[in-house]
């Protein structure tokens, strides 16, 4: 589990900047920003850097439900520049470590629910899409459409295919798109998904097929970050060119 408040890190940034700013008096909260000067730009730029990491580490503690006092983390940063700090050291690192483990907690308890819902959330689509018109379940679960069907050869599971796709979740997020980036993707067929393994061998060069792929047949109770676990995910893959097995090896033997 990753840890909310590196305090080395911090503690070391912090450091950095007193270091720069040892000879300076303290500035009104109320004086006006100047960013005329490279230096000026600097210092700004290390507290601003700061103030975004903990920004999203504070936003996190929030959605999990533990309350931040963002008046006394100013004040806390304010008093560690000047040396002035009200708990030692050791009392810091020790609270900021029982919070790791509360944050953490609170992470896994989060992870356990959305990969309950996501695993009732998949069972329901499975259950209604297998049942629409021109859906073909396969004896792996996987589901698949054909939403163009084209004449070229089709692959197996040692070519390397070029397509474009788009994935999303059952809920229509896209978490990835070929199309999106403006340039096909191109892989071997059997270094993916056990989904996409299987589905686009069922696919003729220049076919576009609509992919519904259970959690088992992808990521399973893995949580990659953009696609919950126990997700059940939602392609359309469109088949543009096969390199077959040993192609490249004899074309350079040559």
């Amino acid at each position: 589990m990753k840890s909310i408040y590196k305090y080395s890190l911090v503690a070391l940034a912090v450091v950095g900047l007193t270091a720069c700013n040892q000879e300076q008096e303290a500035v009104a909260a109320t004086a006006p920003v100047e960013l005329k000067t490279e230096a000026q730009k600097e210092a700004y730029s290390v507290g601003a850097s700061i103030g975004t990491y903990m920004a999203g580490h504070i936003k996190e503690q929030e959605e999990l439900g533990l309350k931040v006092d963002r008046e006394l983390i100013v004040t806390g940063f304010s008093e560690g520049l000047n040396s002035e700090l009200k708990l030692t050291q050791e009392e810091m690192q020790t609270i900021l470590q029982t919070l790791d483990e509360k944050l953490n907690e609170k992470r896994q308890a989060q992870a356990a629910l959305l990969a309950e819902k996501a695993s009732a959330e998949s069972k329901a689509f499975l259950d209604a899409n297998k049942a629409k018109e021109g859906v073909v379940t396969t004896d792996s679960g996987l589901q698949y459409e054909v939403i163009t069907e084209g004449t070229g050869d089709k692959p197996v599971a040692e070519d390397t295919v070029k397509v474009h796709y788009v994935g999303t979740l059952t809920d229509g997020t896209e978490f990835d798109s070929s199309v999106a980036r403006g340039e096909p993707a191109t892989f071997p067929l059997n270094r993916v998904i056990p989904g996409w393994t299987e589905g686009v061998q069922l696919m003729s060069v220049g076919s576009k097929y609509k992919f519904v792929i259970p959690a088992e047949l992808a990521y399973g109770d893995r949580d990659t970050g953009t696609i919950p676990a126990n997700s059940t995910l939602v392609f359309e893959v469109e088949l543009l060119d096969i390199e077959k097995a040993g192609a490249a090896e004899a074309a350079h033997a040559h």
